[in-house]
């Protein structure tokens, strides 16, 4: 599946630059990702899908999770028909508001102990001031973006899930 550059596409390059450029430090510049190894789509899709659930396995609450799967687009800098990155944003609503109090700081805690390095942790610059923590796990070749959207009625996390650039198998184009 490809898509299209569009205004979101754009939004999640920019959040691709900005999560990646961060740690997962095998990038020969600081600015690309890192590689992530030779995969095909539907592999490196699943990867990200795994990492998506773990994360909210980690979060150890009850509630429901928005159903869109990851999707694939191109790697900033790379050649389209060869390189692709993988990205899975999902919103977590729990059952009873409350239980969001301290999921933040518990998340900065304990995502350590499950081969995640917490590159950040502070509010973001919306007018809200949401509570953003940035990790990067790079043995996974991952990096997450949890925002805490508090002033949402109800009150909720969004998961921005990014892969490094794979590259696909000799012979093979990105789908």
């Amino acid at each position: 599946m490809k898509i299209k550059v569009s205004a979101p596409a754009l939004l999640l390059s920019l959040a691709l630059t900005t999560l990646t450029g961060c740690s997962m430090s095998d990038a020969k510049d600081s600015d690309s990702p890192p590689f992530a190894g030779v995969s095909t789509t539907s592999r490196a899709t699943d990867t990200t899908q795994k990492v998506s659930s773990e994360l909210y396995d980690l979060m150890g609450l009850k509630g429901k999770a928005t159903q869109p799967g990851p999707g694939v687009m191109e790697c900033s800098g790379k050649d389209p028909e060869k390189y692709f990155t993988t990205f899975h944003s999902w919103t977590f609503t729990p059952a009873s508001p409350g239980e969001l109090d301290g999921v933040m700081e518990r998340l900065r805690k304990e995502l350590p102990g499950h081969g995640w390095k917490v590159v950040g942790f502070e509010p973001d610059s919306s007018r809200n001031k949401n509570l953003t923590l940035t990790a990067d796990n790079d043995a996974e070749k991952h990096s997450v973006k949890i925002t805490h959207w508090a002033k949402e009625q109800p009150p909720k996390l969004n998961f921005f899930v990014v892969s490094g650039c794979y590259q696909v198998p000799d012979g093979e184009k990105v789908d």
